[in-house]
């Protein structure tokens, strides 16, 4: 089990586009790999690419991390599946791309994202947000998360109470315990 407070960001991948209900647009919002970052922390980013300058991991938290954001900061959608590997978090990017690396794979999923490989129609595609908002997606499906967590919990007592219950456990339970 994973602890609670990991920052587990490409959860909310996608959640921004509950507004697609239908069908044509789940199936584009399945095909995308979007999360957001914060427009003006990748603008100042790419800027310093640029030069050459040095990423601080720190930059790269302001970019990834809503929490400590004006409400009415403006985040961008970008495409991972631009980065060319799956991620499960910022964390893990950093990890091994390094700060620098990983400032550079934000480039290339946003650049990804506004080429618009899948030719999607415009009124369909993920928009800008606020701060303010992605932290709402955020909350919402880390909500989400928890109760799943909950239900297989219960599921896994309700389990055990049967078993103790009823006293002889399943032939396949019986195989792989004894």
């Amino acid at each position: 089990r994973q602890p609670t407070g990991k920052r587990q960001l490409f959860r909310a991948r996608g959640q921004a586009q509950d507004a697609m209900a239908v069908d044509e647009g789940a199936a584009v919002a399945e095909a995308q790999d979007i999360f957001y970052v914060c427009k003006k922390s990748l603008e100042e980013l790419q800027g310093r690419l640029k030069k050459g300058e040095d990423i601080s991991e720190e930059a790269i938290n302001e970019l990834a991390f809503p929490e400590k954001l004006a409400d009415e900061e403006i985040m961008v959608p970008v495409d991972m599946r631009g980065v060319g590997e799956q991620f499960d978090d910022v964390e893990q990017m950093i990890e091994k791309l390094g700060a620098k690396g990983t400032a550079e794979a934000f480039v290339k999923a946003k650049e990804y994202f506004d080429a618009n490989k899948d030719k999607d129609p415009e009124d369909e595609r993920p928009k800008e947000m606020t701060a303010q908002e992605w932290r709402s997606v955020l909350a919402a499906d880390a909500g989400e998360g928890e109760e799943e967590e909950d239900l297989l919990e219960d599921e896994e007592e309700d389990l055990e109470d049967a078993e103790e219950e009823g006293g002889d456990e399943p032939a396949a339970k019986k195989a792989k315990t004894g």
